[in-house]
């Protein structure tokens, strides 16, 4: 059961003026120090500790929310993945908005604290209203409960989150210090897991009912993730030598981004994994109850989930061992050749009565899952270093942002499309399942991802940057900021410092606005704004088309949405974020047109582009 959690990091309270702005604990030589100085244990503890309670949060979130919905609530299964689907398109969309905003934010508290001292407490109180519908809602008002909360909560989870991402790969560049810090925080995150695993269980023998179970469990961890925040913007200065640079644009960073060749096979693999990787905790209450079948299935999801996290917090330390010792890499291939040998695969053959095999294969599958937890950031981390050697540029919440649309765009289908489809097949809260739906659950929950971890396992024997790699990017940026040129370890390449590579800095960032075959167009004497009004228009008709069919689809209620409606909001999201970046393009297309730079300038821009 991989992936079932997606945390929210982040932090703040009383946030004093940053008149010492250098971060507590953190070393105040310059970010491209090869030796940055050890965090110091105080701030690797303030950073994690949120993620305990945004952990927590995400458990009923990704497992409970469902079946809440469809089994008490009674909300049809069809327009619950409608609802996820069209709040995790937004919410997507609005990630490499606010990795921008976060970016370009200038205050005397830094750019990355203000946003999560105020999208902690929103986040919560928008957590707390998706779990405390009113009584007697007609399955309409329900639906349109579930929306606005659902939606509300993942987009203040966004304005807290990203910023936190981009801060944690700024307070230290050590290749070991890295992965401690990440270390902690995932103990944090499993901490929390294993607090959601039994609470609400524990909970709901005092409440008695599963609404009052989770009204208190919301308000308990939505007042914890508030305040560990505010704890963390308190305890954890932003280093002065980030928090000065001048920001990116937004189309010319991301398409920057995606130029950096380690980051693109990273994101590659994790997007294969995205396709399935809400399966788990999404069907895990109804793989317990109806194809496990205990006689009380709340008391044994407690014990699947506790078993589970228990054994991923158990082996934290051993992992963090492990990367210190042999690096990121061997673990991280182990992690995904585990996952297809013993997990889904073996769930897929667990019945009626199993609970001993599920226990033992739990036990193995929470111990990769810590694993894979730990990885992802520190690796993520490294990528933004890679990037700062061909580019001068830090840019961690902008990547943070591209990573997090493309990532919950894949991740839509596998929160929207199991619930269609057992929906079509018949199935029905609170009743014994026909075998076809059994089975079908089956298939879903195990199969499905065993698949993309094996394709995954095959891309990422390719993964570059191991620890000596990781050693020779930092040497090559502190050559760079000595004016001298440096060896880009990946290529054997040679590469000037950014700022002797014969182009202003301005004209590059604004010719990034567009593609290799685009600027050769421009040196041929060709606009280019005609064809993003085209492109606009077309987006425009794709997006008006899948909205009228999904608002025809979901006119009468009773009638569950399929298969279709969520393909047609997956296509609307990608619509509207292709019209934004459209748009963005179409203004800087204009002043091309109007002011048009020299032809050597393009020349220098597309050698620098193939150079990249």
């Amino acid at each position: 059961m991989v992936a079932v959690v997606e945390i929210g990091k982040t932090r703040d309270v009383r946030m004093a003026p940053d008149s010492d702005s250098s971060p507590r604990g953190v070393s105040e030589t310059s970010s491209s120090s090869v030796g940055d100085a050890p965090l110091r244990l105080g701030v690797k503890l303030a950073y994690g500790a949120p993620g305990m309670a945004g952990a927590a949060m995400a458990i009923p979130i990704a497992i409970h929310l469902t079946m809440f919905y469809s089994d008490v609530i009674l909300v049809p299964l069809g327009f619950i993945a409608i609802v996820k689907a069209v709040a995790r398109a937004f919410d997507a969309i609005t990630d490499p908005l606010m990795g921008w905003i976060s970016d370009r934010t200038r205050t005397r508290w830094g750019r990355r604290r203000p946003w999560m001292v105020i999208g902690a407490p929103l986040a919560a109180v928008s957590f707390i209203a998706m779990f405390s519908p009113p009584l007697g809602l007609d399955p309409l008002t329900a639906v349109g409960w579930f929306a606005a909360t659902y939606t509300l909560y993942y987009l203040f989870h966004t304005v807290y989150q990203i910023p936190h991402y981009g801060l944690g790969p700024e307070l230290t560049q050590n290749y070991r210090e890295r992965a401690s810090l990440y270390g902690w925080s995932e103990g944090f995150t499993v901490a929390g897991t294993m607090l959601a695993a039994l609470a609400p269980w524990l909970m709901g023998r005092i409440f008695g009912n599963q609404r009052d179970t989770f009204v208190a469990f919301s308000i308990i961890f939505g007042t914890l993730l508030t305040l560990l925040y505010w704890n963390l913007a308190y305890r954890v200065r932003e280093r002065p030598d980030y928090v000065n640079r001048p920001p990116n644009p937004l189309v010319p960073g991301l398409r920057r981004v995606m130029r950096n060749r380690a980051f693109r096979l990273l994101l590659i693999i994790y997007l294969i994994g995205s396709v399935t990787g809400a399966i788990p905790g999404l069907l895990m209450p109804y793989f317990t109850k109806y194809v496990i079948q205990p006689e009380d299935p709340d008391l044994w999801l407690a014990v699947f989930l506790a078993v589970y996290f228990g054994a991923g917090f158990a082996c934290l330390p051993l992992w963090v061992w492990f990367v210190k010792r042999f690096g990121k890499k061997p673990l991280w291939l182990f992690g995904y050749a585990a996952t297809v040998v013993a997990l889904f695969s073996i769930f897929f053959f667990v019945g009626p009565g199993d609970f001993v095999p599920m226990v033992v294969c739990l036990l193995f599958a929470g111990a990769v899952f810590s694993s894979r937890l730990l990885l992802g950031p520190a690796m993520q981390a490294d990528v933004i270093d890679y990037d700062e050697l061909h580019t001068g540029k830090r840019r961690e919440a902008q990547y943070g942002g591209l990573w997090s649309i493309m990532t919950k765009f894949t991740v839509i289908p596998s929160m929207s499309i199991p619930l269609a489809i057992l929906a079509s097949l018949g199935y029905e809260p609170n009743v014994e399942q026909s075998d076809v739906v059994q089975f079908a659950i089956r298939a879903i929950f195990a199969l499905a991802p065993a698949a993309t971890a094996l394709i995954g396992l095959a891309i990422a024997i390719f993964y570059p940057i191991t620890e000596k790699v990781h050693e020779r990017i930092l040497e090559g940026v502190e050559c760079h900021r000595r004016g001298e040129s440096a060896e880009d370890p990946l290529t054997g390449q040679s590469l000037d410092p950014p700022q002797d590579r014969g182009l202003d800095e301005d004209t590059g960032w604004f010719l990034d606005h567009f593609s290799r075959g685009e600027l050769r167009r421009v040196r041929e004497g060709e606009s280019l704004v005609w064809r993003l009004v085209l492109f606009c228009l077309f987006t425009t008709l794709i997006l008006a088309t899948a909205v009228g069919s999904i608002l025809a689809t979901v006119q009468d209620v009773k009638q569950a949405p399929g298969l279709l409606a969520v393909v047609e909001i997956i296509s609307a999201g990608v619509a509207v974020a292709a019209l934004a970046w459209s748009i963005i393009r179409l203004r800087a297309a204009r002043r091309l047109r109007d002011e048009p730079p020299p032809l050597d300038v393009i020349e220098k821009h597309l050698r620098a582009i193939d150079a990249a």
